[in-house]
């Protein structure tokens, strides 16, 4: 029998193909960049097939590091860059136009437009999520509606649309099925939490035709299989589907209600299983679906998520040039104590929850002569934790009770100082896991789910922590931390 699970982890600025083993590590995997494409100030696209290109390039290199052959994959799990939206033709496979980012903006005029004729209600009881041109509707329409003939031929059933899994699972069986999970589905505002099926009044609303959209189903079970994939036999089942953070809760087996994760990617998201319960924030977070096992009921989580945060340090490195790799942020930061009163709000693209202002931009304040590239450095990595605690103060809130731990992954979870801004700022010790990539073994868990190789116990025993953080700071430190941090953030918008 075969004994390896391939997953692949499309993320925003890259591609991650693993390889895991039967007992639930990475073994190898095949990273392969991609470019950013940016046509106007808030803009941001990427080319699909450049995308699909980097999947193939990840197969075959993590296959020749893992020393195996396709036929030793016993199942494939896909996650993927939530809410990037794309269309493409079905005789050919081929965009109509390149995928729009999920920290696309340019949609904001339209989210306004609809938030004054007073549809925000409606879409936040039926979605669980807010008007904001971050979700898919807003991009599916601008896609038809700004390519020619485009929305005549997505009414006449001509054109397929869905958000990158969507996409990798058309591409991976040769245009065979058009599937996505109900997570990702759930990001789109167009389906409906209660029955997780695309609703008709929100399809009006978006003007989104519904033979644009994919079936909706599991997040773990009998999907689909291969069909024409290089270096991979036909037939191996793909069995896992999530979104990339419903993937790294599930990869930190946070199983049970009010277990909570933070992914630190290019953006920053908290995520607490809720299980059965359906919970609507008052207090600007987004209710999503957690996952589906085949078989059983939805689950659903609440969720929090920050924009900008690896993406800051990227832009220390290729905008402002004051490091050369992003790793070496964090020996640049500790070469000084504190900021020095300086402080940085990253709304590169806007502010997302709990504040939902896509005209916020970025700020650095509180500059003087004695102002280095080290108090930005610091300030950087500060507000990458300090964003987090605007979301789990909201999400407290909603729940009525405090978190006791935090759960962290993502590449950005391996800089201990960072680690420990977070857990002070927090209040709450922060638990890194031995695996960081939690993202990728998310969704190798799904498939393995789906095609029986392990139980939801299983997993449990496979994850483990690698090191604990304890907040070392003051209840009074950390109220006057935060209370320059807010009054920085009020002078990025007008609210």
């Amino acid at each position: 029998m075969s004994k390896f699970i391939l997953a692949i982890d499309q993320g925003t600025t890259g591609t991650t193909v693993s390889i895991i083993n039967s007992v639930g590590l990475p073994v190898a995997k095949g990273n392969h960049e991609f470019s950013q494409i940016f046509p106007n100030p808030g803009w941001v696209e990427h080319n699909p097939n450049e995308i699909w290109e980097t999947v193939l390039k990840g197969i075959r290199r993590a296959l020749d590091q893992a020393s195996i052959s396709g036929e030793q994959i016993a199942a494939i799990g896909i996650t993927n860059q939530r809410e990037t939206t794309l269309v493409w033709d079905r005789k050919t496979g081929e965009p109509i136009y390149n995928a729009i980012v999920w920290q696309c903006r340019r949609t904001t005029d339209v989210c306004q437009k609809l938030k004054k004729e007073g549809h925000q209600k409606t879409v936040k009881q039926k979605t669980g999520l807010v008007l904001d041109p971050y979700f898919s509707a807003t991009k599916f329409h601008w896609i038809l509606a700004n390519t020619p003939k485009a929305m005549k031929r997505a009414e006449a059933g001509e054109l397929a649309g869905g958000n990158i899994d969507t996409f990798l699972v058309w591409r991976l069986t040769g245009g065979k099925k058009h599937y996505t999970d109900v997570s990702n589905a759930s990001r789109t505002s167009l389906m409906d939490l209660k029955t997780q099926k695309w609703d008709k009044k929100l399809l009006k609303l978006f003007k989104v035709p519904e033979a644009l959209l994919p079936e909706i189903g599991p997040s773990a079970g009998h999907i689909a299989v291969t069909n024409g994939v290089p270096g991979l036999p036909d037939g191996v089942p793909i069995t896992g589907i999530a979104g990339d953070q419903q993937a790294a809760l599930f990869g930190q087996t946070a199983f049970k209600v009010g277990e909570a994760k933070c992914t630190f990617g290019t953006g920053s998201f908290l995520l607490m299983n809720t299980g059965k319960e359906l919970v609507r924030s008052r207090s600007g977070l987004l209710t999503t679906v957690a996952w589906q096992l085949e078989g059983q009921p939805v689950s659903f989580a609440l969720e929090g998520g920050a924009f900008i945060c690896g993406a800051a340090v990227q832009w220390l490195r290729d905008g402002l040039k004051i490091i050369k790799h992003s790793s070496d942020v964090e020996k640049l930061a500790r070469s000084v104590e504190e900021c020095g009163g300086v402080q940085f709000v990253p709304a590169l693209t806007g502010l997302g929850a709990p504040y939902w202002e896509p005209e916020a931009r970025g700020l650095i304040t509180g500059l003087t002569r004695g102002a280095t590239q080290a108090h930005i450095a610091r300030a950087t990595l500060e507000a990458m934790a300090l964003q987090n605690v605007d979301i789990l103060i909201s999400m407290q809130k909603d729940l009525k009770k405090k978190m006791r731990a935090l759960k962290v992954d993502g590449g950005a979870v391996a800089n201990d100082l960072l680690m420990q801004m977070q857990s002070d700022f927090l209040g709450v010790k922060v638990q890194r896991p031995q695996v960081i990539e939690t993202t990728a073994a998310g969704a190798a868990y799904l498939a393995g789910i789906g095609v029986g190789m392990w139980t939801l116990d299983d997993l449990k025993k496979i994850v483990q922590v690698e090191r604990e953080f304890q907040p070392n700071m003051t209840k009074k430190q950390r109220e006057i931390r935060l209370h320059e941090w807010h009054r920085a953030i009020r002078q990025t918008t007008s609210f």
